[in-house]
């Protein structure tokens, strides 16, 4: 396999384990990202570390620190943190199986693709008959897993010929969000206007596609951008109309209903 594995362990139901490599679900695209300009002089702003005090520092002169009161720090070394005993730091251990409709979407953070270690045949056939068994029972697996030296929950669910991972965020990281919904109003929904809606949501059905979806801002701001660079005026952008397409079906239901009542 010609990707970099983000990741190698195991994954361990029971007594058994499955030798796996995990990698990345997603890719950066080209986004254009700006830096910081002295405008007097055209030249970028860089950032350098000082103490107060002393005055700028060396990498190597850099620790990790944890404020234990206000200015003091316990310093810890890049050495010991690794030395923490974390049986997740190596091993996916399912200790749960849910419905995956159980987990509520706002619990899921970033996706992984799961392959099983190259050349290891009985690991192969273990994890095939994972990918098989979850996919009959309709289930997804649960553990915790290490990475980045931070520890996640994740789920484990079949994905296609194989399996994918998903880190989970914990309950504290999670709003609740009745806070949020406080000013709408506890009225009951008018039938027709819930039909109309029906109707329009009945009319835009269809397959997922993503391809459907463009990024107008980030080609206005490359246009944008060219248009410096070759000294003339930026071209617009036209994004798709679809507001007045869905108000004209929307009024046009409206008649439709209004005949139906005659």
């Amino acid at each position: 396999m010609a990707a970099r594995a983000y990741w190698q362990g195991q994954i361990r139901l029971a007594l058994v384990s499955i030798p796996v490599q995990v990698f990345p679900a997603t890719k950066t695209a080209a986004r254009i990202s700006f830096n910081q300009i002295h405008k007097p002089t055209g030249k970028r702003i860089r950032y350098e570390k000082v103490v107060p005090g002393v005055g700028p520092v060396e990498a190597e002169d850099i620790v990790k620190g944890y404020e234990v009161e206000k200015g003091k720090y316990v310093l810890l070394t890049d050495e010991e943190i690794d030395d923490v005993k974390l049986e997740a730091k190596r091993t996916i251990d399912l200790v749960q199986f849910v419905d995956e409709g159980e987990i509520d979407s706002i619990y899921f953070d970033k996706p992984y693709f799961i392959a099983p270690e190259e050349g290891d045949e009985t690991g192969a056939e273990a994890y095939v008959v994972l990918r098989e068994a979850l996919k009959q029972t309709k289930k997804v697996g649960l553990g915790q897993l290490v990475l980045r030296g931070r520890s996640n929950i994740v789920a484990v669910k079949p994905y296609g010929k194989g399996l994918s991972i998903e880190t989970l965020r914990y309950s504290d990281e999670v709003q609740k969000g009745d806070q949020f919904f406080t000013d709408v109003p506890e009225i009951k929904a008018d039938k027709e206007l819930v039909g109309l809606a029906e109707e329009l949501i009945k009319r835009k059905a269809s397959k997922f596609d993503p391809k459907a979806f463009k990024d107008s801002y980030e080609d206005a701001l490359r246009e944008l951008i060219d248009a410096k660079v070759e000294n003339r005026e930026p071209e617009a952008i036209e994004e798709p109309q679809l507001g007045a397409k869905v108000i004209d079906l929307m009024e046009a239901l409206k008649r439709s209903v209004g005949n139906k009542k005659g």
